[in-house]
């Protein structure tokens, strides 16, 4: 076994680790064993205890996973201040995917029945951009927006790295983007942009330096926001009116972090949100379908009717040249 190759073992094993105690909650080293013999990552052979405890010990350095001894409890192990886990979002996402692709190396046949969907091509780019983020290196970015005819290549001063809907955004400070002001000598300090890896054709390092704004508030920024746009609009209240039965499906999953169940009734139920009105609100209440009714503001409730005429204008179109055959 090659270096890389034993290295990409030994990390396997620690977030087996991880990933067994996360799901089991507490386990004797005797069970921890009988789930390792069966994981198919030591071919079958006993884990020494002394390896155990070296795996406890990187563990800690590594992901910053406290795996304890409870002796009170049958000498039972367990993942310590598990919320601080659940509390870190990048972490608990790259042991649960680290977790799943170990099955996958284990056993070839899994890898077929296992469906992802498409990602986007600019996660090439999430490295580059991570190393830049590190270092506060300054890049040099090609890029092309959505409506627009043709690249620019501008620098940015990366900040943050978002995913959102399976693509990848850099948050970025842009010194050099126009201001508009009406105040007479203003000199225009740049502005946060987001900036879609999948559209960044190409990227460099120039090799120079910033520094971070300590008084910028990334999630300020995102603040009431449903998606990846922004606005300087204010954040609004907006009440939703839905069926019993699809509250049940917004309990479990909830259009958005502010969701507040109100109130049931009649047959429906009521939840109230904290939002700002981007295009990203719309879309996401339309993808409800009709499962989802908005009820205040009436100007929001208003904005929505105008989007279903139009789409009624579209589909109605379609329906008279279909009559017409």
């Amino acid at each position: 076994m090659n270096d890389s190759n034993m290295a990409a073992n030994i990390f396997g094993r620690y977030v087996w680790l991880i990933d067994i105690l996360y799901r089991y909650k507490r386990l004797t080293f005797q069970e921890i064993n009988e789930l390792w013999q069966k994981s198919g990552l030591g071919n079958g052979e006993k884990l020494p205890l002394r390896t155990f405890h070296s795996h406890q010990s990187a563990i800690k350095d590594v992901f910053d996973v406290y795996i304890e001894c409870d002796y009170k409890d049958g000498f039972r192990y367990y993942i310590d201040e598990k919320g601080r886990l659940n509390g870190n979002n990048l972490r608990h996402w790259l042991i649960s995917s680290y977790a799943a692709l170990n099955q996958m190396r284990i056993d070839n046949q899994l890898e077929e029945r296992i469906i992802f969907e498409d990602i986007s091509s600019g996660q090439a780019w999430l490295t580059c951009i991570a190393e830049a983020m590190r270092n506060n290196h300054v890049l040099s970015i090609t890029y092309q927006g959505f409506g627009k005819e043709g690249v620019n290549t501008f620098e940015i001063e990366p900040y943050f790295l978002k995913s959102v809907k399976h693509r990848w955004y850099v948050v970025a400070h842009n010194p050099y983007y126009p201001v508009e002001s009406e105040e007479k000598d203003f000199r225009p300090r740049g502005v946060y942009l987001i900036y879609a890896l999948d559209r960044i054709s190409n990227i460099q390092d120039t090799g120079k330096t910033f520094k971070m704004d300590e008084n910028f508030d990334v999630n300020l920024f995102f603040e009431g926001c449903c998606g990846v746009l922004t606005s300087r609009g204010k954040i609004v209240r907006v009440v939703i009116r839905t069926s019993n039965k699809f509250a049940e499906y917004l309990r479990f999953l909830p259009l958005h972090k502010s969701q507040r169940e109100l109130s049931s009734s009649g047959g429906s139920t009521f939840f109230e949100y904290y939002v700002k009105l981007t295009s990203d609100f719309y879309q996401l209440i339309l993808a409800q379908n009709d499962k989802v009714e908005i009820i205040s503001p009436s100007y929001v409730r208003r904005k929505m009717l105008k989007l279903a005429k139009k789409m009624m204008v579209f589909y109605g179109k379609e329906e008279d040249n279909l009559c017409g055959r």
